[in-house]
């Protein structure tokens, strides 16, 4: 079984800042906000959604195929690609764009500001979920609006199961717009922000949206993750983490662990966990695609940290 990745292929340009944002915007002036951040520490990494997801699919022996356009400077990307043994059947390059690109401040208490520029993402649309032929599972993490929109009706079309994972992306929708993924899609997934989002442009609580499809999953950072099914409210705790370096791409690795359940017909009790050990493995590595692992040793962590063997 494979899964398709609809979303970003993108390269991260991440920077640290070592101090607090809170301790220089000033709330009340926030109408005139002009600061500047000395970030002494700099990286450039491959990341965007579909490659995060796809990347530690991979890491858990599961076969996940980006489908995303990417611009005529992707060649060391590709290359990464290659070398980790993801596929790049249905990446669609587009010579006269850049790749997308994500510049990503982080903040002492792993708070982020972020900036991105889309590129070639744009053109998402032009990949068509048919074209994948060998894929029985989806997911619809954020990329091109219309891209968004039409891979959803394809999924649809396809018979193939999906996440929607509208991230970042989601203030693109309006409420009649998420209402139709929801109708769309098999399973949800935000994190507790986008869900608060969610819910007031669709009038749907979590509860409700789970009533429409199979289960909503809620990652809430150090408070674990909520998965709602229609019958039960799984709540999932996080996995014990030696040291937290850095953010970016948790929830890539988290959604990858819930793919990686659901193409194995897990439960949500263990799905969950792994999904969270997923997580918390990224987040002691820098930038988002930097951990490695044997699937032995994932399976050895994941007894430590919840008790049971998968």
């Amino acid at each position: 079984m494979s899964a398709l990745i609809c979303g970003s292929m993108a390269f991260d340009t991440i920077m640290v800042f070592q101090d607090q944002f809170k301790n220089h915007i000033l709330p009340e002036q926030v109408h005139i906000l002009n600061v500047s951040f000395l970030v002494p520490e700099l990286r450039r990494e491959f990341g965007g959604c579909a490659g995060n997801i796809a990347y530690n699919l991979k890491l858990l022996g599961g076969e996940g195929k980006p489908m995303a356009t990417v611009g005529g400077d992707f060649g060391a990307y590709a290359s990464w690609m290659d070398e980790n043994g993801v596929s790049r059947d249905h990446i669609k390059v587009i010579e006269d764009s850049y790749t997308a690109q994500a510049y990503i401040t982080t903040d002492r208490d792993d708070n982020q500001i972020n900036a991105f520029h889309p590129g070639a993402m744009s053109h998402s649309h032009l990949n068509r979920v048919a074209e994948a032929k060998d894929c029985s599972i989806g997911i619809i993490s954020p990329d091109g609006r219309q891209g968004m929109i039409e891979h959803a009706e394809q999924f649809v079309e396809q018979g193939i199961p999906f996440i929607f994972d509208p991230g970042q992306g989601l203030p693109m929708f309006d409420g009649d717009e998420l209402t139709r993924f929801v109708e769309q899609a098999t399973w949800l997934a935000f994190n507790d922000y986008e869900a608060k989002l969610m819910e007031e442009r669709t009038g749907l609580s979590p509860a409700q949206m789970a009533e429409r499809v199979e289960a909503v999953v809620i990652t809430r950072g150090g408070r674990g993750s909520l998965i709602y099914t229609r019958d039960q409210l799984y709540e999932i705790p996080v996995a014990p983490v030696a040291n937290i370096v850095d953010p970016t791409g948790c929830g890539d690795a988290y959604r990858a662990g819930l793919l990686y359940g659901l193409m194995n017909g897990m439960d949500w009790e263990t799905t969950g966990r792994i999904a969270s050990l997923m997580g918390g493995i990224k987040i002691e590595e820098a930038g988002p695609q930097n951990h490695r692992f044997q699937c032995d040793e994932f399976a050895q962590c994941f007894k430590i940290a919840f008790g049971y063997a998968l």
